[in-house]
Formats: structure tokens, sequence, C-alpha cells
């Protein structure tokens, strides 16, 4: 299923078969992963097979065709499409949660988002990374500048630039400046050919480029007060569903990426065991050596352990928002470090198995080395890295600031 046909297939699907239906795409994903790692970007094939499934309509409001998934399972979801290609899963998890920002917008600017050519399937792409300006002009903004690590950008409908607002003359003031997100049509961009890396390098994350484009004023989003729990949107404003945290969501979105890997690990690994012995040794079959059963059961028990953290830090987002509850430092931080955490252990368990599966093991064509380079890629990405957001949570239980604003 492609193109137009594929996106207007989910109309009325119920989100609840969202996991099902990606899950019966896996060996798609899987067969076109080593091909999505070669060219740097998924294939069309597989984008339009997963737009089908309505996934990208999970932070979509209902109002417009939109599913407003549970976040328990958008979580599941993500990480059964990383058990197969972890740069499918990113790209995936960024434009459906850069749909949850863009319902935040001013309604108006939804109105164009949701009910364009891409409908409520629309793809949306975005960062947090300030590398543009937006300069005030006939009552908006004219924009100039980069967007780097842009996932998915040549797939996307709209990306959302995040630029430092300059006065009339184009000069920044003094002090920290004002950021907010201009959201532009990928139409309207450059995309620059410079995705090159060895982790997640299927994930098309190249930088685009804005060069003096207008954006209407209802088309920005400041960065801070939504951060704070602000937003423009009035007709989402009083739905619980849009009271959940942004940073956090990004990091429940980003974590199941690393589970789906670990877990891909421990399915491959233990499959060849079966086929191949331990050079050197008298073990004709690795299966039956002892070193072995402690290192799978070992590994097991890290997946384990991820997915008991997962599955609490998902819960307390969401009953948080159901309950119109605040959230302390305290727990904004520890949320934060649980999502590090489940990356690091899984990380752990990828590492033993990848150290116990033999020179053969480096073969293109075999999943394990794919799956170390993808979650080492992973645990450098601010929203899961482990030492960062472990020191965050450190920091706060000492009795200190948490150090960022961005819980």
């Amino acid at each position: 299923m492609t193109g137009e046909a594929g996106r207007a297939t989910v109309v009325g699907m119920v989100d609840a078969g969202i996991v099902e239906r990606v899950r019966a795409l896996r060996p798609l994903i899987r067969e076109n992963a080593l091909r999505a790692e070669r060219e740097r970007r998924v294939p069309d094939e597989v984008v339009e097979a997963l737009t089908g499934t309505g996934i990208h309509r999970m932070n979509v409001p209902r109002r417009y065709g939109g599913h407003q998934t549970p976040l328990r399972t958008q979580v599941d979801a993500f990480a059964e499409i990383a058990a197969e290609c972890a740069s499918t899963a990113w790209m995936t998890l960024s434009q459906a949660g850069v749909s949850y920002i863009a319902a935040l917008f001013p309604d108006e600017a939804q109105d164009e988002f949701f009910t364009g050519p891409g409908g409520p399937d629309v793809r949306i792409g975005g960062t947090l990374i300030p590398g543009a300006t937006a300069v005030p002009y006939g009552g908006g903004y004219r924009v100039s500048g980069t967007s780097a690590f842009a996932t998915g950008c040549h797939h996307a409908d709209w990306h959302l630039l995040t630029t430092a607002v300059a006065a009339a003359d184009g000069q920044l003031p003094p002090g920290p400046p004002e950021i907010r997100w201009a959201a532009v049509p990928m139409a309207e961009l450059e995309i620059l050919d410079d995705w090159h890396v060895t982790g997640l390098a299927g994930s098309g994350s190249n930088t685009v480029v804005a060069r003096d484009v207008f954006v209407p004023a209802h088309r920005m989003l400041a960065v801070g007060p939504m951060l704070a729990g602000r937003f423009p949107s009035k007709a989402n404003a009083d739905d619980p569903f849009y009271r959940m945290p942004v940073l956090l969501l990004f990091c429940a979105w980003s974590a199941p990426v690393a589970l789906g890997l670990a877990r891909a690990a421990v399915a491959e690994f233990t499959e060849r065991i079966h086929r191949r012995g331990i050079t050197y040794t008298f073990h004709e079959r690795q299966n039956e050596a002892t070193v072995t059963h402690l290192q799978v059961a070992e590994a097991e028990m890290r997946v384990g352990g991820a997915e008991l953290h997962l599955a609490r830090l998902t819960a307390e987002i969401e009953a948080k928002a159901r309950d119109d509850l605040p959230y302390t430092p305290l727990e904004r931080a520890r949320i934060r470090a649980e999502s590090g955490y489940v990356t690091r252990i899984c990380r752990e368990a990828v590492d033993l198995l990848a150290a116990a599966s033999g020179a053969s093991s480096l073969h293109q064509e075999v999943p394990m080395q794919r799956i170390t380079r993808d979650i080492h890629a992973l645990c450098l990405h601010s929203f899961v890295n482990p030492t960062t957001n472990m020191e965050i949570y450190g920091r706060v239980l000492s009795g200190m600031d948490p150090g960022t604003p961005f819980l």
C-alpha cells in the first residue's frame, strides 16, 4: 500500500490495533533495514506502509481524524519497529512526536498541518537545536538558518525550525534570545547531503536550510512557555491528552528504541548459537557452553529490567495527565533519569551479546553489528543520554536545582 491510498485507509481505525498492524510489518522493515542504512534514509515503501497503520495519527487531535493514542501503546509500537530497524523507529517516533508539538500551535496553524495534502497522516519533523534566526516582517517573520539532525526530512511534509527571535534590524538582543519554533513546509527548505554516520544511519537526519523564508505569526510557537505547559491552542487547552510534558514525552518515546534493539539482540543471539560453535574450543554448538548460558541469562535480565522501568515512567506520565496533577522537580528528573537508565542497561545487554557473537557477526548482513552501532548512537542523544540524565537526577536528589529547564 503506497502513496495517498496508504494515507487514506486508516480513517476510522481504532488506535488499539496500531501495535498489531505495526507488528505485521516487521518482515518488511527487517527486509529493508540494510537498504535503509546504505541509502541513508528509510525506503519509501516502508514509510508508506507504516503511515498506513495510522502511526502518524497517534498524537493528532481527534477532531482532525487523529487517534490521541495512549502513551503505553505508542511506546509498544516504537519498540516493535526498533526490533527490526532502529533508524526506521527513530524516524517514525520523531515525526509522530513532533505532531504532538504541532497540536500545541495556534488552531489556525493546526488547520494547515492536519487538513492539508497529508491530512491527519501528515509527517512533521523538527529539532530543538537553535540554528536559525527569525526577523519580524509583515505580520510574521523572515526565517534564515539551519536545522541540523532533521530526522526523516526526505519524507516530511513540514519541519519545525528552532529559531532565535531577532530585532527588526536582524540583530539579536543582548542576553538569552527568545526561542520559537517556526513551522515551514518542507518544499520551502533545502536538504543538505550531510548525513554520513556510523549509527542510526538510515534515519535520514540531514541538515535542512531556510533561506529568507516567510513564516506567518500563527505558525510560530514560543518554546519556553510550551515547556512550562502554556501553549496557544484553544481547542486543545483543556484536553488531558495535551497536558503531558513534551520533553518527558520524548524521553518516553526514545527509550523503547533501546528496548527494541536489546530484544532484537537477544533474538538474534539465541537463534545463531544453534548454528555456530565457539572457534578454537571443543564446543561445536555455542548453545551448549556454560558461558553462553550465563551471557544470555544476564542479557535477558537486563531487558526485563528495562521493560519495568519503561512501564513505570510511562504509567506515571499518563496518570499525571489524566488526573491533572503537577510534577515536582524530583519526579521530572527521575523520569528523565529512568529513560537514560533504560537505554544504558539495554546497551549493556547488547554489548554483552555482541561480544559473544564471534567475528562472523561483523558481516553487514548480520543484524548484530548494526544493532550495536545503533544503540551506541542512541545513547548519545540528549533525550536518553545515560550520564547526563543521571547527573540531573542526582543534582535534584542532592538538594540542588536540576541545572536545566529541559524537564
